[in-house]
């Protein structure tokens, strides 16, 4: 009788022990079918996004093809004001340039001005950089950039106002610190949306407001620029936190429809893989200085050329130019 029943307690562990590690095995395959899932669903949005330029793979200022692992690279973030246009001819309402050091572990982040006064190459004018896109698209635009900072640009993405908005309401809104109380027209219903000083959560509709508004800053442009910069970084932030690992394949989705971009997605795991545990605090913000200036009656931003010597300077050293 005791041994029977000390078989029928071995029978029942064993049993039980069956039934976890299926239990077990079917939550992994879960997991692992989902994942798989999204790694396929990632892999083919980023494949709709993917443009490539027709200079090819390497910019005219690099000897040889760059390797995001390894190499210390570039990437110009171009926000297309489209809103007016439906997509036609817009112009970049935002310029930020990003360099990046793998072995540093250390990225740089610059934004440009739009109203900067520029040569344009291969048009033989000069205007605000802006305009760069409304005359030769993102070509045109990163060659007036590398002709501005004299560094190559290796990598692009133009982003558009509602892959911005679609980004940001997906990872549930993004915290900025506001630095006074403003209001800025909504780009939807020209509605006013008000700010007030200190911490807040953005929306995508707020948040664009937020980054695009300049006329009630006191700094202009250059508060303007530290705005966007904040977001850029709120967003860097909130998408690299574990807890929206499972959002990767939705983010996907709103990037493919509304970003182009020459970044292969083999390059992002790439730079993950090197990154593991990269935030906004390995990112040192710089800015471009100067002064209001008018030409025949139109504004135009004029870089101070001493500090712009210095920042193209930093930027190269960074490159390791």
């Amino acid at each position: 009788m005791a041994t029977r029943l000390k078989n029928k307690k071995v029978k029942k562990k064993k049993s039980f022990l069956k039934r976890t590690l299926l239990f077990l095995l079917l939550v992994l395959l879960g997991i692992g079918g989902y994942t798989g899932y999204t790694i396929y669903k990632t892999y083919q949005a980023a494949n709709q996004s993917y443009v490539e330029l027709d200079r090819g793979e390497k910019s005219k200022l690099r000897e040889s093809v760059i390797k995001v692992n390894e190499d210390p690279f570039s990437m110009l973030l171009m926000g297309i004001e489209d809103y007016s246009s439906g997509g036609e001819n817009g112009r970049t309402d935002t310029l930020i340039v990003l360099t990046v050091n793998p072995t540093l572990q250390t990225i740089k982040m610059v934004s440009i001005p739009r109203d900067t006064f520029v040569s344009i190459p291969e048009e033989d004018l000069e205007t605000k950089i802006n305009h760069a896109y409304v005359y030769g698209g993102k070509e045109l635009t990163i060659d007036t950039v590398e002709n501005l900072l004299d560094i190559p640009i290796d990598y692009y993405a133009t982003v558009s106002f509602q892959a911005f908005k679609s980004i940001v309401d997906e990872l549930n809104g993004v915290s900025v610190n506001v630095p006074f109380d403003f209001w800025e027209h909504s780009d939807e219903n020209a509605e006013r949306i008000y700010f007030e000083e200190g911490p807040a959560i953005l929306d995508g509709e707020e948040a664009l407001a937020y980054a695009r508004m300049r006329k009630r800053d006191p700094r202009g442009d250059f508060g303007r620029n530290d705005r966007q910069k904040e977001i850029i970084s709120a967003i860097f932030d909130k998408a690299t936190a574990p807890a929206n690992i499972y959002k990767i394949d939705e983010l996907a989705m709103h990037v493919s429809d509304n970003v182009e971009t020459n970044f292969r997605i083999s390059d992002a795991l790439a730079l993950i893989q090197k990154y593991p545990n990269i935030n906004s605090d390995n990112i040192e913000k710089l800015t471009i200085e100067g002064e209001d200036d008018y030409i025949n009656g139109i504004y135009y931003f004029a870089p101070d050329e001493i500090q712009l010597e210095e920042v193209k300077t930093e930027l190269e050293t960074h490159l390791e130019q």
